[in-house]
């Protein structure tokens, strides 16, 4: 992928291993989002501020979203190969590389107490859009991705402002956005 004018990128190299890897990329992927400014949580608390409070949430809920893709390439792909952050002016993109061409696919419907086979839902839920393609290293394999809103000074509104989305006032807006390889696709 090209880079965009204004966009930086952040990369971490993998080589497919599971051991620690969830741990390593969210530690590498909160490091990324603190340089650049990103409100990321204190693990003593103490935030007070609701804009704030709001922001950090955004910003766990894309480590969380990286940790879905990572575990989704430890169970179903050998291990992620590549973790790519690349921020724009309006969005966050985050790409993780396998070595499997199979693209993601829901699972029959799992019951909600018992762990694994959500991690779709999850993008579905807390990503604007997201998708996969083949990956075009030497390697081969996909690359899954997400994108979310860049976060914005508590001056001007938040990217999942309630105008957004009548039906889902947390969220911002994704109707009619869905990639080619996803799972929703026809």
């Amino acid at each position: 992928m090209i880079q965009a004018p204004g966009e930086q990128t952040r990369r971490l190299l993998l080589g497919g291993g599971t051991p620690g890897v969830v741990t390593r990329c969210r530690d590498f992927t909160r490091q990324a989002l603190q340089d650049w400014g990103w409100p990321v949580p204190d693990p003593d608390g103490g935030d007070e501020d609701a804009d704030l409070a709001d922001r950090m949430e955004a910003a766990e809920d894309v480590l969380l979203m990286v940790s879905e893709l990572v575990t989704n390439a430890c169970m179903h792909a050998g291990g992620p190969r590549e973790l790519v952050l690349r921020l724009g002016p309006e969005r966050l993109r985050v790409e993780v590389s396998d070595g499997s061409p199979e693209h993601p696919r829901r699972r029959p419907a799992a019951d909600p107490a018992v762990p694994g086979g959500h991690g779709l839902t999850v993008l579905d839920r807390l990503a604007r859009r997201w998708g996969s393609a083949p990956s075009t290293s030497a390697w081969g394999g996909k690359t899954v991705w997400l994108e979310v809103a860049a976060p914005v000074s508590p001056a001007l509104p938040r990217p999942w402002d309630r105008r957004d989305r009548p039906d889902r006032p947390d969220r911002p807006d994704r109707s009619g956005v869905r990639s080619a390889a996803s799972p929703e696709s026809g």
